[in-house]
C-alpha cells in the first residue's frame, strides 16, 4: 500500500500535466487563428442611420422610433454584435454603431425590414398569374399575393400575427432530407388560433387551394403548405409548433428565425446613410491603458513571488496561461473587446491571484502544524482543504454570469459572458496548471532540500503577528454594524444630497456632425474640447473626414462653443447635422439589467443557504448590498457619471465581494465541524477571521497594485473605472469582515442559524457535519 500510494499520485500528476497541455495547445491554436473583434472604442466600426417612416394606421413620432430601437437592439443581439451602440436621433431617425462586422451591408438589410409576420388561410386562386409581389387588397382586409412558385393566390383577413410567435429557431432536417427549415412556436392562444385555421383547412380535399396555409412575412408569401391529409377536419395541428419550409440556406434560415423571433418594428425604417467611423477613444488613451495595465500585472506578478517565493513565480506562471485561456475564449465566442472590458480583463488577473492565494496559505497552516511531512504533502493538503472556497465562491460568480447573460441585453450581457470565461479560467489556472507546476517543482530533489525557497516553509509576517497579539475582533459585533450603517448612510445621502449624474448612455443629449475644410484630428478635438468645458465629450471621424460630437444636453451657447472650438482646429466650419439623442442603454435594457441582477442575487443567497445555511446567505448578500450603496454614494458626492463604464466597474465590485464572504463562511463552516465546535460563535468567527485575513491582505494588494496602475497611469476614460474598482475592493474586504460577520453572529444568536437541537448558550448547537469536498481529497 505505501508504493501504490506515490504511484497514484505519480498518475494524477500526469494526468493533470497532460489535460494542461492539452488546454494550452487549444488556446495557443485559437489565439494565432482568431482575433478578437475590438470595440467601438479601440477601432471603430460601421454606422448605420435608419429612418422611421409613418404609415396609415401609425405616426413615426418619437414613441414609435423608441420601441423601433428594442426591437432592433434584438436583432443584433440575434446577428451575434456585441458592444453595439443603438441610440435615437431626433424624433424619426436611429443611429446604430456596430463594431467589427463582417458583412455591413447584410447587417443593413436585417435592421431594415419590417419583419410583419402574418398567417392567412386561402380562399383560392386568383385570375392571372406573374411574379408581381404587389398586394391586392380586397373587402375584409383580404388580399392577392404571388406564392412561391408565382401562382396568386387570394388570402382572407389575417388570423395569426407576429405577437402570437413565442420563439423560432432555424433548424436543419436530416430525417426527411427537407434542408434547413424554420420552427416557428405559437403562444398559448396563438396556438389555439394555429389549430383553429389548419382545422379549417383540412375540410377541403387534397390539391384544394384552400386547405393551404399561408404564412406572409411583409407581404410576401415565404411558405404556403397543404395541411397534412392525416389533419381531420375541425381538429387541427395542435401543439402551437409549425415549420416555416423552403430551399433555404443556413445564412437565410438563421436570418429569417431571428426576424421572427425579434418581432416586427412597429413603423418601416429606410437606410439613409451608411458609413464607416473612427474609434472612440485616440491612440494615446489607449496606448496609455495597455502600459497601465502591463506594468500593474508586473507588479501584481512581483508581489506574488515576493511573498510565495518559488511558488509565487509558478503561480505568475499559471496567470500568464489564465490570461491566454481566456483570450482564447473571448476569441472563440465572438467577444468584443472594449477598453472597460480590456481593463476588467487585467484586473480579473488580478483577482485570478485569489485561488492560488487561497491554496497557498492553507498549505502554510498545514506545514506550521507539523502534520505534513513534506512540502508536496502540505500543497496537497492545502489544495484538498482549499477547494471548497474555491469552488463555493466560482459557482456563486457563475450563477451571477449565467443569469445576466440569458435574461440582460446589450453590454450587460457581455459582461456575463465575460464574467463567466474569466472565472471558469481561473479555475482551470488554479486548480490545474498551479497544482501541476507546483507539486512538480515539491518533489524535486533540490528543493526538497531547501524547503525555505517553497515561499510556504513559514507561516508569513501577517499570520505570525495575528497569532501572537491574537486579537478579538467581533467581541462587540453591533459596534461594526453600527460603524458600517453610519458609513452607508454617509455615503448614501449622497444620492439624495446630490442625486447621480447619469451619463449619456442613460440620458441621450446631443449629436453634432462638422464638415471642416481641413480634416481634424479626433485626439486634437478631444483635448479641445476637454479644454473648453466637455472633458465626457466622444469624438469620433466619421465617412471622408468628417466629426462627430456627441456630448450630454447642451444649451445653444454651449453649442456654440463646441463649434467654435471645432473651428479653431479645422477651419471653415459647416454643421452637417444636429440632432438630440436618445439613451443607448435604454428603459428596456435597464429593467432586463435590474431584473436578471435581482435574480442572481436571489440564487446567490439560496446557493449559499444550501451549501451553508440561510444566516451566511442573508449576511453575505447584505453586505453586498451595503456595498454597493457606498460605492454609488461616494459616486454621488463626487460628482461623478454613472455611465456605461460604472456599471461595468459595479458589477465586477458584486463578485468581488461575494467571493470574500463566501471564503471566510467556508471556513468559519469548518471550524463548526471541527474540534473546536463547543466554542461561542463569536469566537470561531473571529478565529475564521484572523486564520483568512492573510489570503484577504494579499488578494486585496493583487487587486490594489493593478488598479492604481490605471487610476495613476491611464487616461482619463478609465480614471473613473480604477476608481471605481478601488472603492469597491476596500470596500468589499471591509464589509466581508466587519459587515458580513457580525450580522451572521447577530444573526445566530437570535436563533436564526440555531438547528431545533439548539439548547441554552451558545456552542450548544449540534455540529454541521463536513461537507464531502472537505473530507475527501482533490487527486
Amino acid at each position: 500500500m505505501k508504493r501504490s500510494r506515490p504511484r497514484s499520485r505519480a498518475h494524477s500528476l500526469r494526468g493533470r500535466a497532460l489535460v494542461a497541455l492539452l488546454v494550452m495547445a487549444a488556446a495557443v491554436t485559437i489565439a494565432l487563428t482568431m482575433p478578437v473583434r475590438l470595440g467601438l472604442d479601440l477601432r471603430g466600426g460601421t454606422q448605420i442611420v435608419l429612418e422611421t417612416k409613418s404609415t396609415k394606421t401609425t405616426k413615426a413620432d418619437r414613441e414609435a422610433t423608441d420601441r423601433t430601437v428594442e426591437v432592433l437592439r434584438g436583432r443584433i443581439d440575434a446577428l451575434g454584435v456585441a458592444e453595439p451602440t443603438i441610440v435615437r436621433s431626433g424624433d424619426n431617425r436611429v443611429v446604430v454603431e456596430l463594431p467589427g462586422v463582417q458583412d455591413p451591408q447584410q447587417a443593413a438589410d436585417v435592421l431594415g425590414r419590417t419583419a410583419q409576420l402574418t398567417v392567412h388561410p386561402v380562399l383560392g386562386t386568383a385570375e392571372g398569374t406573374g411574379a408581381d409581389a404587389e398586394a391586392a387588397e380586397g373587402e375584409k382586409g383580404e388580399r392577392v399575393l404571388p406564392d412561391e412558385e408565382g401562382l396568386r393566390l387570394r388570402l382572407e383577413a389575417p388570423t395569426l400575427t407576429g405577437e402570437d410567435v413565442k420563439g423560432a429557431d432555424a433548424r436543419f432536417d436530416q430525417q426527411s432530407g427537407a434542408g434547413w427549415q424554420v420552427t416557428v412556436d405559437f403562444e398559448d392562444a396563438g396556438g389555439d388560433r394555429w389549430a383553429k385555421v389548419t382545422g379549417e383547412a383540412a375540410c377541403h380535399p387534397a390539391g384544394d387551394p384552400r386547405r393551404r396555409v399561408a404564412i406572409v412575412l411583409d407581404n410576401k408569401i415565404i411558405s404556403s403548405p397543404q395541411v397534412d391529409p392525416s389533419v381531420a377536419c375541425g381538429a387541427g395541428i395542435a401543439g402551437g409548433t409549425t415549420q416555416i419550409t423552403g430551399s433555404f440556406s443556413d445564412a437565410e434560415a438563421r436570418e429569417l428565425a431571428l426576424l421572427i423571433k425579434g418581432g416586427a418594428l412597429p413603423v418601416p425604417v429606410e437606410t439613409i446613410e451608411q458609413r464607416t467611423i473612427g474609434a472612440t477613444l485616440g491612440d494615446e488613451a489607449i496606448s496609455a491603458g495597455a502600459w497601465a495595465a502591463v506594468i500593474g500585472t508586473a507588479l501584481t506578478a512581483l508581489f506574488i513571488i515576493v511573498v510565495y517565493r518559488l511558488m509565487g513565480a509558478l503561480a505568475t506562471v499559471a496567470l500568464l496561461c489564465y490570461g491566454l485561456i481566456s483570450y482564447a475564449a473571448l476569441a472563440a465566442v465572438g467577444a468584443t473587446l472594449t477598453l472597460p472590458g480590456l481593463a476588467g480583463f487585467v484586473l480579473a488577473i488580478g483577482m485570478a491571484v485569489d485561488a492560488n492565494v487561497l491554496v497557498f496559505e492553507r498549505a502554510r497552516e498545514e506545514q506550521a502544524a507539523r502534520t505534513r511531512p513534506s512540502t508536496r504533502s502540505s500543497l496537497t493538503a492545502g489544495f484538498r482543504s482549499a477547494f471548497s472556497a474555491i469552488a463555493d465562491s466560482n459557482v456563486t460568480t457563475l450563477i451571477a454570469a449565467a443569469l445576466l447573460f440569458f435574461l440582460a441585453s446589450g453590454p450587460v450581457k457581455g459582461f456575463g459572458v465575460t464574467l463567466g470565461i474569466g472565472v471558469l479560467a481561473s479555475m482551470v489556472s488554479a486548480l490545474v496548471i498551479t497544482r501541476v507546476l507546483a507539486e512538480f517543482a515539491a518533489s524535486r530533489p533540490a528543493v526538497f532540500r531547501r524547503p525555505h525557497i517553497t515561499g510556504i516553509s513559514t507561516t508569513g509576517p501577517v499570520r505570525d503577528a495575528l497569532l501572537r497579539r491574537d486579537p478579538f475582533l467581533m467581541r462587540r459585533p453591533r459596534r461594526w454594524l453600527a460603524a458600517s450603517a453610519l458609513v452607508m448612510v454617509a455615503a448614501g445621502s449622497g444620492i439624495l444630497v446630490r442625486g447621480l449624474d447619469f451619463g449619456i448612455e442613460f440620458t441621450g443629449g446631443r449629436l453634432i456632425e462638422y464638415s471642416t475644410t481641413t480634416q481634424v484630428d479626433a485626439d486634437r478635438a478631444r483635448d479641445a474640447l476637454a479644454d473648453a468645458g466637455f472633458p465626457r465629450a466622444v469624438v469620433q471621424s466619421s465617412g471622408d473626414g468628417d466629426l462627430t460630437v456627441r456630448t450630454e444636453e447642451l444649451t445653444d451657447a454651449e453649442a456654440e462653443t463646441v463649434t467654435r472650438t471645432i473651428g479653431e482646429l479645422g477651419g471653415e466650419t459647416e454643421k452637417l447635422r444636429d440632432e438630440l439623442i436618445g439613451p443607448s442603454l435604454g428603459d428596456e435594457l435597464r429593467k432586463d439589467a435590474l431584473l436578471a441582477l435581482g435574480l442572481a442575487l436571489a440564487a446567490q443567497l439560496l446557493y449559499l443557504a444550501v451549501r451553508f445555511r440561510l444566516l451566511f446567505g442573508t449576511a453575505a448578500v447584505s453586505a453586498l448590498a451595503h456595498d454597493v450603496v457606498i460605492l454609488v454614494g461616494v459616486f454621488a458626492w463626487l460628482g461623478k457619471p454613472i455611465d456605461g463604464v460604472f456599471l461595468a466597474a459595479l458589477l465586477t465590485v458584486i463578485g468581488y465581494s461575494v467571493n470574500d464572504s463566501v471564503v471566510l463562511f467556508d471556513r468559519i463552516r469548518e471550524l463548526l465541524a471541527g474540534k473546536d465546535r463547543k466554542a461561542s460563535f463569536a469566537r470561531l468567527t473571529n478565529r475564521a477571521i484572523l486564520q483568512t485575513l492573510p489570503r484577504t491582505v494579499n488578494t486585496g494588494m493583487g487587486a490594489v497594485l493593478i488598479l492604481a496602475s490605471l487610476a495613476v497611469l491611464a487616461d482619463d476614460s478609465l480614471t473613473d473605472f480604477a476608481l471605481a474598482l478601488l472603492i469597491g475592493v476596500g470596500v468589499g474586504t471591509y464589509s466581508s469582515v466587519f459587515t458580513a460577520s457580525p450580522l451572521a453572529i447577530e444573526m445566530y444568536d437570535r436563533g436564526a442559524g440555531a438547528r431545533p437541537a439548539r439548547r441554552k448558550g451558545r456552542g450548544t448547537e449540534k455540529p454541521v457535519p463536513a461537507s464531502r469536498a472537505e473530507r475527501q481529497e482533490v487527486s
